[in-house]
């Protein structure tokens, strides 16, 4: 196995017309269908950079920016992000093309932390990746500062830590009634 390797070495695009058996009630295509396709897109940029069967520990930030429309060509592209021991962050863009028209409209970007597991099931170590460019830099300090972000967040709102007084005043003014008494 390669000690680093470049994301150039892994990227993956996937473009798919989308039918309308991938549709929704609203006659647009499904988000769970995009979700399917981009966990797919995921396994396989990690599994291409790990040389190993991976599985998906978590997803980031799942924002749908624009509807799908059926008919249109849905455009993938997964890279590797970030490497940790034996995880990657990959990142996903989606795309929709009206094949009609030649427009382009950006639907979805998302994280997916995909653990590399060898034969047994057990973590393996994957290959670091070498960062050759600013936005090579750009995206593994982004998804460094995701994972710090992520476990302050899991700390400070624990059952253990978590101090209700301290989020009273936020509460103020939102779409919520507190009928909760601190003691």
């Amino acid at each position: 196995m390669k000690k680093y390797k470049s994301s150039k070495a892994s990227r993956i695009t996937i473009t798919e017309l989308m039918l309308p058996s991938h549709s929704n009630f609203s006659g647009k295509i499904h988000g769970g269908h995009i979700l399917n396709l981009m966990d797919q897109i995921a396994f396989a940029c990690a599994s291409k950079h790990s040389g190993h069967y991976c599985v998906t520990a978590s997803v980031n930030r799942v924002n749908f920016l624009n509807p799908v429309e059926v008919g249109e060509l849905l455009s993938m592209k997964a890279s590797i992000n970030y490497t940790g021991n034996t995880s990657m962050v990959v990142g996903v863009r989606v795309e929709a093309e009206n094949i009609q028209t030649g427009e382009v409209k950006h639907c979805n970007s998302s994280y997916f932390t995909m653990v590399a597991k060898d034969k047994d099931g057990k973590n393996v170590s994957v290959p670091g990746l070498i960062l050759d460019s600013e936005e090579s830099i750009r995206r593994f300090a982004r998804s460094l500062k995701r994972l710090k972000d992520g476990r302050l967040r899991d700390s400070t709102f624990s059952s253990k830590e978590f101090q209700v007084q301290d989020y009273l005043a936020e509460l103020e003014g939102k779409n919520a009634q507190v009928t909760f008494q601190p003691k």
